[in-house]
Formats: C-alpha cells, structure tokens, sequence
C-alpha cells in the first residue's frame, strides 16, 4: 500500500495541462482563467472628484472665510472645457473630471453660495478628495492572473476593465460509472438484495462544485461485456471514474475488463480509511479513477483525490486540499498503520475551532457524512489524543 500523499502526488502529476476556450464575460462565473485579463483602460480614467463640492487651487482656499468666483460647473460625465485659475472655483459632483488647474475639492457642505460667488468655511487641503486617474487599475498594466476563478467581484472588476471575453480553462469531462448487479437508480423499482446507486449523483454533484462537466453512465452490471460497453461509452471524457468493483473482489473485475480496452494501472491500494481499495491508471489519453464501493468511502475518495485532479486539469495553484486546525472536542484512541479520515462535526467556541468526531464511522452511513463539517486528519501510527490537542481537519466545503 502506498501513502495518501504519495498516491496523490502521482493522480496530479498524470493532469495533462488544461485545454481552454473563450466564453464571453457574462458566462465567465465559476471558470478558472487560462490566461490573465489585462485592463483595457484605466479607472478612473482621469482625475475625479470623490465628493460633491467645488474643484479649486488649494492656495486660493488655504484658510476659512476665502471667497471664490464660481465659473462652471462639472457634472459626472461632463468634463469642465476651461480651466481654474486664480480665485476661481467650479462647481462638481461626485465623479465628476476634476477640471484643469484645480488641485483640491471642498465639500458643499463647507461651502456657501453666494450668487456667483462661493464661502468656504473650511481651509481646502492639497489632493483632498480628487480620487486620482488609475487609482483603481492602469491601462495595459493591472491584470486578474490566470488561474483565478471568476467569482462574481472578479466579474465585476473584468468588466470595469472593459473585457468583453475571457480565455478559460475548459471544463474536464468526468464519466462517472457505478457497477454491480446489484446497484438501481433512484426511482427504480427494487427487487430482492437490490439497493440504490447514491454514490454517482454524489460524486456528478461534486464534479459540478470542482468546476467539471460530469456525464452519468448507465450502471454497468457484473460482466466483462457490460465494463467494457460502459468503457466505450465514455470515450472523449477527460476521466472516467467507476465506483466499486465486482463481487469477485475490489475492482478485480474492472481492472480486468479495462484491461482488455487498454487499461494501464498505476496503483491500486492505499494506506487510508476509508477507501483503502483505489485504483488509478490511464486508459489511453483518458485518466481512470476507480473509487471505492462504500458510499462514504466513494465520497472521501472524490475529495481526496478526484476533487484535485479537476482543480489541476483547471491549471488552479490550489490543487491539494486544504486543511484548518481544530481542538478535540472528545479523545481519540491511537491509529493503526492507514491514515485515518474521522468525520466530525466543526464547533465555532469563544477559543477557535473545535471539533467532534461522530461515535460511529461506518463507510456505508451517509447519513453521518452528511451531517458531518469535516473530516479529522488521524496519519498512520498517531499516537491517542486527549480532548484539547489540536488536530487538523479537511472541511467539507471544498470546491
């Protein structure tokens, strides 16, 4: 058996770099950028008043009681022609282009009008609320990098830019193929030893989240035949991921039905619980990840392992989970030679975070799972934790 990390290590390092296409701006939500956008002009593009008042030379104002010749006035989007001169002000709203010679904005709220003439009561201040030209992004300079997922800010900011499409990485094709004669589909009418297949609309759920493009195959049951119609099914997809293996033993089956299209295993135990019987290699171009079974043990496994390989084929920098620390909220018995994933409930107390595995960790009980925060990082051969060591935890939101 090998380690969690070294299996991973291997899973990543067999992502082809990411095929890309351009989407327009307005569908771009969610898609991680192949290449950056660079801004198209600068914002502001000249300098604007942050403040409605009056644009003025800073000297002819340096004190209260000074009194100014109004000689326009500059609404946002309506640039002032002419330009301050001495013991002249103009008039600007908010956004509005500070006019030429102008080096300071005084609120209105300090001011008084008087005809064509204007009071402040407060001295000006060099600079003071003039937002200046670039301030936000430069023309040609500021970029979002690639690799980014476009939330909706990054949208926002893209289209300031005056980006009207971006270059993405494509979306990875992930077959998903649950096996077993045993296996139906919600809503199928069950017949005896028959039980629902939950694991492949978890798993088309979580390929969606990761930011995949997920194809749900028909189930394949217990037969050679069946495997390799289901292999031929999936061609074009980037993966191909089956869950559980045959009743002949894990995975046995599907590693010898792909094998006669053409599998190339690479391994197909790790030291981990759950999920210890996974199965990666390569069916041509196409990578093949075989989970475990086990619902959970499916799950845990996406996370692990499938979870970054799509964020890697996404040429993302944060392709390996993330972890946090937490405080036990109960003690742990020492772990045996597989790297444990507890699931456990997260805590928010006044100290941190804290966390509470559930009393019972059976692989087959989503319910637990689903009620679950997190999972507790127990590596092989940790020795017992008393309640309030830190351990660390894998949430459960990734992707």
């Amino acid at each position: 058996m090998i380690s969690v990390q070294e299996a991973r290590d291997r899973v990543l390092a067999a992502a082809r770099p990411p095929a890309t296409e351009i989407v327009m701006l307005s569908e771009a939500a969610g898609r991680t950028l192949a290449e950056p956008i660079v801004a198209k002009r600068s914002q502001p593009p000249a300098d604007m008043s942050a403040m409605d008042g009056y644009a003025v030379r800073a000297a002819d104002a340096a004190a209260p009681g000074a009194r100014l010749k109004v000689i326009g006035a500059v609404p946002a989007g309506r640039p002032f022609a002419g330009e301050v001169g001495p013991g002249e002000a103009v008039r600007i709203f908010t956004g509005g282009e500070t006019p030429a010679g102008a080096d300071a904005i005084v609120l209105q709220e300090d001011a008084e009008a008087d005809g064509d003439w204007v009071v402040f009561s407060e001295a000006a201040q060099l600079g003071r609320h003039i937002r200046r030209g670039g301030l936000d992004f430069v023309s040609g300079k500021s970029t979002i990098p690639a690799g980014v997922v476009m939330s909706p800010r990054h949208v926002a900011l893209a289209a300031g830019m005056n980006a009207v499409w971006a270059r993405v990485a494509r979306k990875p094709r992930v077959a998903i193929l649950a096996t077993g004669d045993e296996i139906r589909l919600p809503g199928d009418a069950l017949g005896p030893g028959q039980i629902i297949g939950s694991s492949g609309l978890g798993v088309s759920a979580y390929v969606t989240a990761c930011g995949g493009e997920p194809l749900v195959l028909d189930v394949a049951g217990d037969t050679t035949e069946a495997l390799r119609a289901a292999a031929g099914q999936a061609r074009g997809a980037d993966i191909l991921v089956t869950l559980g293996g045959a009743s002949v033993g894990d995975h046995d089956l599907v590693q010898a039905a792909l094998g006669e299209e053409g599998l190339s295993v690479d391994f197909w135990r790790i030291a981990m619980r759950p999920g210890k019987p996974l199965m990666f290699g390569a069916l041509g171009p196409q990578l093949v990840l075989g989970l475990p079974g086990n619902p959970v043990s499916t799950m845990v496994c996406g996370l692990l392992f499938l979870g970054p390989l799509i964020r890697r084929m996404l040429g993302r920098a944060d392709a390996a989970p993330r972890t946090v620390r937490a405080r036990l909220e109960t003690a742990m018995a020492a772990n045996d030679q597989r790297e444990d994933y507890v699931r456990a409930r997260l805590i928010d107390r006044a100290d941190g975070l804290a966390a509470a595995p559930f009393e019972i960790q059976d692989s087959s009980m989503m319910s637990v799972y689903a009620e679950a925060d997190g999972l507790i990082v127990r590596p092989p051969h940790a020795p017992a934790a008393a309640a309030g060591d830190v351990v660390q935890v894998l949430p459960l939101d990734v992707c």
